[in-house]
């Protein structure tokens, strides 16, 4: 007996290793490295193609708290992160190239994965199945998958440009976290005052953008989560600094003030030789990157080694397909899992590989497949996408809005995100005591 997950992506490489540690032999499909999608550029698994962040690492945070939940749930990816962080704040951030190679690694060194280097083109029907393809999946599955299911929506996604560290102008720039969380240089700050700001901002909203290929881009689906800076500028003046460039909890040692913009630069790499323009995913044309971002002072002589770009992605009309077990509704041995079910981030993904690749392995084994709890995360994530009363469905990542209301709301914004987390956590270990203690 064996199970097909197609894909080695993030949710695809936690669903074999959870099959797998099951004791389930898997096949694992991976056409790489015969083809690759537009935005992937290595023949690794686990591949990020936007930024290397995995979001916060608080508990008290949803970001953290989805992570929390993941680990309790013996995430593999999360042991590859641990094992390749680079400084971020607050943030769980990882050299992208040694996470990518160690996710890798563990995958091909299972001794229940068998990977394929090979296409899928359309649902296998030979054994129970995990489809975890991802917002890129290749042409000629997506056409099977849609002529199967239908309701296919389509976004678009975007990347930010990395620049390399000794190109930027430190005269112009210092090194804090956000309210001093993390360590002191996490961040690169490169403060612009009001005069530079509106400079700036006025050559980005006016700069000329890539064209979007095979769309119809009169009314584009942009992910809220990847916004282009461009767009998200479009919105007013005053937005970049209420988003990406705010600058609040970071005073400049300069002056001794906040400054009235700020762009951070985060680490690409563990040596740190590369870094990020922290919210600045765009879809601009490259040599307007180049002159624009440059417009930023510490930049103004800056070394790009990767420009920003924007890609099509697609995902299912889930609450129409999926049950909350991550199983199609017309064939519960098939499962999917990622971005394509329309959970938003990179751990969003990895967690409904998770649960999609316990599920399969647990319908394999003859027994009952299981939801978390809603009050949990992972579960609440879960049943979003399958409900089935979300009239206009779009791309979810984890946020307090999605669990249930607390029976004593505390009025403080803290001590409310605290109690929504310890909630989600002892109910979890119940359930895990209750339903895993075997």
């Amino acid at each position: 007996m064996y199970i097909n997950v197609i894909g080695a992506g993030l949710a695809g490489c936690e669903a074999a290793v959870h099959i797998a540690d099951r004791g389930i032999d898997v096949r694992l499909y991976e056409m790489k490295p015969h083809k690759r999608t537009p935005a992937h550029k290595t023949d690794l698994f686990g591949e990020l193609v936007c930024s290397n962040s995995l979001k916060a690492m608080r508990v008290e945070s949803a970001a953290g708290l989805l992570k929390e939940e993941m680990r309790r749930l013996d995430s593999f990816l999360l042991k590859c992160a641990d094992k390749c962080r680079v400084p971020a704040g607050g943030a769980l951030a990882v050299d992208r190239d040694i996470f990518a190679e160690l996710v890798t690694q563990g995958v091909q060194a299972h001794p229940r994965i068998t990977v394929i280097r090979e296409e899928i083109t359309a649902i296998p029907e030979d054994a129970l199945t995990v489809i975890a393809t991802g917002p890129l999946t290749s042409d000629r599955l997506a056409r099977d998958i849609e002529a199967r299911f239908g309701d296919s929506l389509a976004f678009f996604d975007a990347a930010a440009p990395i620049v390399t560290a000794d190109s930027v102008d430190m005269e112009h720039a210092f090194t804090a976290s956000r309210y001093d969380r993390g360590g002191g240089d996490d961040y690169i700050n490169c403060p612009m005052n009001k005069a530079e700001y509106e400079a700036f901002y006025d050559a980005l909203v006016h700069a000329e953008r890539a064209p979007l290929h095979d769309f119809d881009v009169s009314d584009p689906k942009v992910y809220e989560g990847c916004m282009p800076v461009e767009v998200l500028a479009q919105r007013g003046e005053g937005t970049l600094r209420f988003g990406p460039m705010k600058p609040v909890g970071l005073i400049d040692p300069r002056t001794g003030h906040r400054a009235w913009a700020v762009l951070q630069l985060r680490r690409e790499n563990a040596a740190g030789t590369m870094l990020n323009l922290v919210g600045f995913q765009t879809n601009l044309k490259f040599p307007e990157q180049k002159r624009v971002f440059s417009m930023i002072p510490a930049l103004h002589r800056a070394e790009f080694v990767r420009y920003g770009v924007m890609h099509r992605n697609t995902f299912l009309c889930s609450p129409k397909v999926l049950n909350s077990d991550y199983s199609c509704k017309e064939n519960k041995e098939l499962f999917f899992a990622g971005q394509m079910t329309g959970v938003e981030g990179y751990m969003e993904s990895a967690a409904s590989g998770i649960m999609a690749g316990i599920n399969a392995a647990r319908l394999a084994a003859g027994r009952n497949t299981v939801t978390l709890p809603g009050d949990t995360m992972i579960g609440a994530l879960s049943r979003y996408i399958a409900d089935p009363t979300v009239r206009k469905f779009q791309p979810m990542g984890a946020n307090f809005g999605v669990l249930p209301e607390l029976a004593d709301r505390p009025r403080d914004k803290r001590e409310r995100a605290a109690a929504y987390a310890q909630r989600a956590l002892d109910s979890l270990n119940k359930f895990l005591f209750e339903n895993f203690g075997d």
